[in-house]
């Protein structure tokens, strides 16, 4: 086994790799295309903008082999951008212009047809961060051991919309009802951050390390 936690220049990495030490996994941090299509576990983590994220994952190279991966049914564990450069696009990009500020889609992966959406202003404060339950929507591998409604810990400002709901598998309540947790096959990936999310995130990951 070879877990990869691709390196496109986004914090949060070490804390992601001292998860799966936790659970007794050895991974490796790399921003290596070779060493990325040679994994048998892609992770990918990630903080920040969703387009400047896209920008360098292509400068890097490493969208090829990210996809690559997740076509060869590889096992891919998306945390929180790592959740959402899968969609088609995200309204994350916003410009001036002279009729006033207007909203650009940034293009991802597209591997989930949907786009990322902001929480709507005057609902619930945003940035939604903290701890949240999850409702499980549907049975996963990586939930095994984990109750229904357990919490997990979010930090973040938009939300995947799948075009199908078949992708969802979990929800989580803010204001309103959001895709918390979307999977596929041996792809999975979450809105909120298991390696801070003790116990149940853990548990999560090492489930991760468990799929063929």
């Amino acid at each position: 086994m070879k877990i990869v936690i691709v390196n496109y220049g986004s914090g949060n990495l070490r804390s992601v790799q001292k998860g799966f030490e936790r659970v007794g996994a050895i991974s490796e941090i790399s921003d290596n295309p070779q060493i990325i299509s040679d994994a048998t576990h892609v992770v990918v983590p990630g903080v920040g903008a969703f387009s400047e994220c896209m920008k360098n994952l292509e400068r890097l190279h490493l969208i090829k082999p990210i996809l690559g991966g997740i076509q060869a049914g590889k096992p891919y564990l998306g945390i929180c951008l790592g959740l959402q450069i899968l969609f088609s696009t995200s309204e994350e990009v916003a410009k001036a212009t002279a009729d006033g500020p207007r909203t650009y889609a940034a293009v991802g992966m597209g591997i989930i047809a949907g786009k990322v959406v902001r929480f709507a202003r005057g609902g619930d404060k945003v940035p939604h961060m903290g701890w949240n339950r999850i409702k499980i929507e549907q049975k996963n591998p990586l939930f095994d051991g984990i109750p229904d409604h357990r919490f997990f810990y979010f930090v973040h400002s938009y939300y995947g919309q799948p075009e199908a709901p078949d992708w969802i598998a979990a929800t989580t309540e803010h204001g309103i009802p959001f895709p918390s947790a979307v999977a596929r096959g041996n792809l999975f990936a979450c809105q909120f951050h298991p390696e801070k999310s003790q116990s149940a995130g853990l548990r999560l990951l090492a489930n991760f390390t468990k799929r063929r």
